[in-house]
């Protein structure tokens, strides 16, 4: 079948946005709340296993923190993640206001390219939709968000990667079949969830996720590469002029 759209990740894949982001932006939010909590890059490293930003709370409270929050007169555990979300979400905002966080390379132009192809653009990701749009609008254009058709983002499926919901959900509003779209993911909890879907996908490694597991991919890269700087292939198929085109997604199976 012929390609009609791209689905894409968002933390990892269209920015760097985990270690030097979301890291900075949680921690930020554990000072702001009284707690003596700190993820170091290490620390985080090994949280970025479990998907998604409360979820990552309540694993970490769970493993490390209970007594801690206990010790901090913090008893509604619920409430303390919702709050700790909220913050870790405004600080993160504000990073990206200032530009902190640039997209990969190759992305804004594999975007422009696919567009111009005429192809459907979406997204699937545990992060919030207020992230999201923000990455979107201070990163690409402040229209950027309404480049993509449909943003399956947040808490919106029961269950979050690496089961296949989110991608399962972005498909149903796409109202295409998996066979004519592919997915862009950075993880193995993400190729897990979009091959769960059905998807083909195109892995490109960040500094986390590079000794992962990505069984299925059609092609591991470390990035999508742009003209004068290749992308460097770590398993499957090799872009044709060293980047990866529209064309190549089109072609590669």
């Amino acid at each position: 079948m012929a390609l009609r759209a791209l689905i894409f990740d968002v933390d990892g894949t269209l920015a760097d946005t985990e270690r030097d982001g979301h890291r900075v932006a949680f921690n930020a939010a554990f000072v702001e709340a009284g707690l003596d909590w700190h993820w170091d890059p290490a620390l985080y490293g090994h949280l970025l296993a479990v998907s998604g930003g409360k979820e990552r709370i309540r694993h970490f409270l769970a493993t490390s923190g209970a007594g801690r929050a206990g010790r901090a007169g913090l008893t509604d555990i619920d409430g303390l993640i919702a709050t700790l979300h909220a913050a870790k979400t405004r600080h993160y905002t504000a990073m990206l206001a200032t530009g902190a966080i640039p997209l990969r390379a190759g992305v804004a132009r594999l975007l422009c390219e696919a567009r111009a192809a005429g192809l459907r653009l979406a997204i699937a990701t545990t992060t919030s939709p207020e992230n999201v749009s923000a990455l979107l609008s201070r990163s690409l254009a402040p229209d950027a968000a309404s480049w993509f058709e449909t943003i399956a983002a947040g808490d919106v499926v029961p269950a979050k990667k690496p089961a296949p919901d989110i991608y399962e959900l972005a498909l149903a509003e796409l109202r295409l079949p998996a066979a004519e779209c592919l997915a862009i993911e950075d993880s193995e909890n993400g190729i897990r969830a979009s091959r769960g879907a059905g998807l083909r996908t195109v892995v490109t490694v960040n500094d986390y996720t590079r000794g992962q597991d990505f069984t299925g991919a059609v092609s591991v890269l470390d990035g999508l590469g742009e003209p004068g700087s290749p992308a460097r292939v770590l398993a499957g198929a090799e872009p044709r002029r060293g980047y990866v085109t529209v064309d190549d997604l089109t072609n590669w199976r």
